[in-house]
């Protein structure tokens, strides 16, 4: 009885492990707008938004896209990226948004500017917006 009592306790772990993503740590509940990506200032409007847990999703210039990112922060993980298929005038921005963000590997939230960083160089400057 003992080995089932365990077993059916181990079994509660998982589901009462706390959220360690970026979300957590000051990213959950905002809209994060991307303002540059590596360096230069994005003009189309991107956004990001990270649910507790791991969930994320936002608008790219033309399409509404869903991700996952289950990595302990400062890690940034966002895959699979799946978005709608409308075309616009600004698909080509949309690829190079969704392609940058798809090879980001670390986050930082430092107030109001979420980093999205990667071991290339490449950076993703994104501002809260109301």
């Amino acid at each position: 009885m003992i080995k089932v009592a365990a077993f059916a306790l181990v079994g509660f772990i998982p589901a009462c492990q706390a959220d360690e993503t970026v979300a957590r740590y000051g990213a959950a509940g905002v809209t994060w707008t991307l303002t540059t990506l590596n360096g230069a200032t994005f003009e189309p409007r991107a956004t990001l938004e990270f649910e507790p847990g791991g969930p994320m999703s936002g608008q790219a210039p033309c399409n509404r896209f869903t991700a996952t990112n289950s990595v302990p922060y400062p890690w940034f993980e966002a895959g699979p990226i799946a978005a709608t298929k409308m075309a616009c005038p600004d698909l080509d921005a949309e690829t190079a948004y969704l392609g940058a963000l798809s090879l980001m590997t670390q986050s930082e939230v430092r107030g109001n500017t979420l980093f999205l960083r990667n071991d290339d160089g490449g950076e993703m400057v994104f501002t809260a917006s109301e």
